[in-house]
């Protein structure tokens, strides 16, 4: 959907994680980004904050899959369960709409490392209108 690759080329913390857009269909999108030097933690592995920045748009932008034109989305709320250090990369975040609404729309992400499913987000986005 050439909207959504349109809004996620605007997002420079996207680009400065090095973040693709890999697809967006219907209430569903998927990003992938690198673990770059820049976005580790003192560990050497990913930052929680990578891992929670592409979930959150992988979420956001499958709820703007369902609006109508003229309309963008917010996070309202966004809660993380890391299940696993992100190691190698690159990470996966497949965001998807759970439920649907005019006023609020609950969605989901889950990150992965590889075949490693890292993450688990829950959101609620809002609808408002593009200004």
């Amino acid at each position: 959907m050439q909207r959504i690759q349109d809004s996620f080329d605007r997002q420079s913390m996207m680009s400065t994680l090095g973040a693709t857009l890999v697809s967006a269909g219907d209430g569903k999108v998927v990003i992938e980004a690198p673990i770059l030097e820049t976005s580790q933690q003192q560990h050497g592995f990913g930052h929680a904050a990578l891992t929670f920045a592409i979930g959150d748009s992988a979420s956001g932008y499958a709820a703007l899959s369902l609006m109508d034109d003229g309309m963008e989305v917010l996070t309202a709320e966004m809660k993380i369960n890391l299940l696993a250090p992100a190691a190698k990369g690159p990470l996966r975040a497949v965001g998807q709409v759970i439920k649907p609404g005019r006023r609020l729309m609950v969605t989901q992400a889950e990150v992965f490392d590889g075949d490693t499913l890292i993450a688990i987000l829950q959101g609620t986005m809002v609808p408002v209108r593009a200004s």
